[in-house]
C-alpha cells in the first residue's frame, strides 16, 4: 500500500507545482505521512485516518501562516498604479461617441468620462479617478492649454 500512496503523493506534488495555490501541498505531505504508516500496520481505515487528521492539522495551522508570507494581493497592477495620475487626452474624450484616449507615463490608455454631457478636447490634462474595464475613468479639473 505504501507505493499507492507514494504516487498519489507525487500525482499531488505534480499538482501544486502546476496550481502554485499551496493547496495541494498539504495533502501531499499527509500522502507521505500515510505512506510512512503504511509500514506500520497494513490496515487501511487507519491510514486514511491518519491522512485525513494530518491534512486537516497541515491546513488549519500552516496554510495561514505561510498564505500571510506569500500574499501577493498587495501589489499594485498595472492599472491600479495609474490611479490619481495626471494624464494628457490624446483623442477628445466623449462618453455620448464613445471616444477618448490619454496618455500617462508614456502608455496610451482608452478613457472615459463619468458625465455623459461633458466632452473633453485633445491636449487637455485630466485626472485618472478610477478604472472601469480596461478604461481609464478621467476627471477634467484643468484648463485647456491655449495654443501658442
Amino acid at each position: 500500500m505504501w507505493l499507492v500512496w507514494l504516487v498519489i503523493a507525487a500525482v499531488l506534488f505534480v499538482g501544486e507545482i502546476l496550481t502554485a495555490g499551496f493547496l495541494l501541498l498539504w495533502f501531499a505531505i499527509a500522502a507521505v505521512v500515510a505512506m510512512f504508516v503504511s509500514f506500520i500496520t497494513t490496515n487501511l481505515f487507519i491510514q486514511i485516518l491518519i491522512f485525513l487528521i494530518v491534512s486537516v492539522l497541515l491546513l488549519i495551522f500552516t496554510r495561514p501562516l505561510l498564505s500571510k508570507y506569500t500574499n501577493k494581493d498587495n501589489t499594485i497592477t498595472n492599472s491600479n498604479a495609474i490611479i490619481g495620475k495626471t494624464a494628457i487626452v490624446t483623442e477628445d474624450i466623449s462618453l455620448l461617441n464613445s471616444t477618448g484616449q490619454i496618455n500617462v507615463d508614456g502608455e496610451i490608455w482608452s478613457a472615459k468620462t463619468m458625465d455623459p454631457n461633458l466632452i473633453i478636447p485633445k491636449g487637455s490634462k485630466v485626472e485618472i479617478i478610477g478604472i472601469d474595464g480596461v478604461k481609464a475613468c478621467v476627471a477634467s479639473n484643468y484648463e485647456v492649454p491655449s495654443n501658442k
